[in-house]
């Protein structure tokens, strides 16, 4: 069955989450967000393509920094609501200079990083 961008379930921007992970560590990477164009033009060049919520406009991740992420395997969720892209990441994916936009967790109430930013990247 060929897979059709349109067969997935939208909110009412037009968008849908993704989860971007690193295909070797499995490492989550980042979250942003697709919409159909966006998605199309990620399977077709396999360089990973979002849209700008802030921007309204395509992003494809690493054209100004060079941080580009490689697309491996695209998944969907049981709903159809929510992407998950597993890829080959070139230095950080955060925009912090971090190799995953996750980097502060809650621990015993306190907020703590657990990166820092990467160097020589």
């Amino acid at each position: 069955m060929e897979f059709d961008p349109q067969s997935l379930t939208y909110n009412d921007a037009g968008l849908i989450p993704v989860i971007a992970q690193d295909a070797q560590s499995r490492e989550v990477l980042m979250m942003a967000w697709m919409n159909a164009e966006s998605l199309a033009r990620t399977l077709e060049s396999g360089q990973v393509t979002y849209w700008s919520r802030s921007r309204q406009e395509f992003w494809v991740k690493g054209a100004t920094s060079g941080h580009v992420q490689e697309l491996v395997e695209l998944r969907f969720d049981c709903d159809r609501d929510c992407l998950l892209l597993q890829v080959n990441q070139t230095g950080p994916a955060c925009h912090t200079g971090r190799r995953s936009c996750f980097y502060s967790k809650v621990e015993d109430g306190e907020v703590r990083e657990t990166q820092e930013p990467m160097t020589g990247e």
